[in-house]
């Protein structure tokens, strides 16, 4: 993807990441570096070899990203039934890069085509596998999730996006959606582990078009489940939308959050990103579009 999405964005390029791995890793200087096609806004990868990746923050709010997946994907991976890419070794902060940056395992594997899934009967019922699994997992001194906010809490944020995407959405439409998302009860039990970005590009898909793979920890961490439930709109078509719900077990207002949930990040990501990644805006205006067909 050309071009910066932020303005505070680090310069990073191939050079740079040569120059990061023969400093810190000369065990790995040989190997090709490659710079990963990937829709992500936080963190820049680069393929190292065959069977490594490196993960270098973009801006300085993704440095907690690195951080957490280093402390505890290793506890995670044992708990969870699909591979998550396991981090190998922490780089130090060095000229041209400020801030800790990792190399992980590369997990082979393509990404779900929004609106064209292949399997999709299949790939519900291995998402709730893995959402169940990821809620179930022991939440003793888990930090909070990047959204571990309260829907309420974004609805400043949300109303903001709605009025400057005026004449590219339904505004009224969205608007009751919106307000009928915030009237859910909240989530009456503890906090527990999310992965809280379950969109296309962190699921890897196998060539039976299974889920194989997990990817991007950085939002992960304690919070409402529900943030989990917003890859039934992201990724999953309408009809098998119910059998992902019945195999999360979501109840009436757990589905209602999860519908907020993919709705508000939907409207963020439109907003913010629709100059700069035509990826992202093209899933979001799709998540908005099934929404509002289910609202409807």
């Amino acid at each position: 993807m050309a071009g910066k999405m932020h303005a505070d964005e680090l310069d990073i390029d191939e050079a740079l990441v040569r120059r990061m791995v023969a400093g810190q890793f000369p065990q790995w200087a040989g190997l090709p570096v490659e710079a990963v096609d990937s829709a992500g806004t936080s963190n820049a990868m680069y393929r190292l070899g065959a069977d490594l990746v490196v993960r270098i923050p973009r801006i300085p709010g993704a440095v907690e990203d690195i951080e957490k997946e280093e402390a505890w994907l290793r506890r995670l991976a044992p708990e969870l039934p699909f591979a998550v890419p396991v981090p190998v070794g922490l780089g130090e902060p060095l000229d041209g890069c400020p801030w800790p940056w990792s190399v992980l395992r590369w997990l082979e594997g393509v990404n779900p085509v929004v609106g064209s899934v292949r399997q999709p009967a299949v790939l519900a019922a291995d998402l709730a596998e893995f959402v169940t699994a990821m809620h179930r997992v022991d939440q003793a001194g888990g930090p909070a999730a990047y959204r571990s906010e309260s829907l309420a809490s974004r609805d400043p944020a949300v109303r903001r996006a709605l009025a400057g995407l005026a004449g590219e959405v339904d505004v009224d439409a969205v608007t009751s959606l919106w307000d009928k998302a915030l009237g859910a009860a909240d989530h009456p039990g503890p906090a527990v582990w999310i992965h809280a970005d379950l969109q296309p590009g962190n699921l890897l898909l196998d060539a039976d078009g299974r889920l194989s793979a997990v990817i991007d920890f950085g939002c992960m961490g304690l919070g409402d489940p529900a943030v989990d439930l917003l890859t039934a709109w992201y990724v999953l078509p309408a009809p098998v939308r119910a059998a992902f719900r019945t195999g999360v077990a979501a109840d009436d207002a757990a589905w209602g959050r999860g519908r907020g949930w993919a709705l508000s990040v939907a409207l963020m990501e439109l907003d913010y990103y629709r100059d700069s990644n035509p990826r992202m805006v093209r899933t979001a205006r799709h998540v908005v579009g099934e929404l509002l067909a289910d609202h409807a």
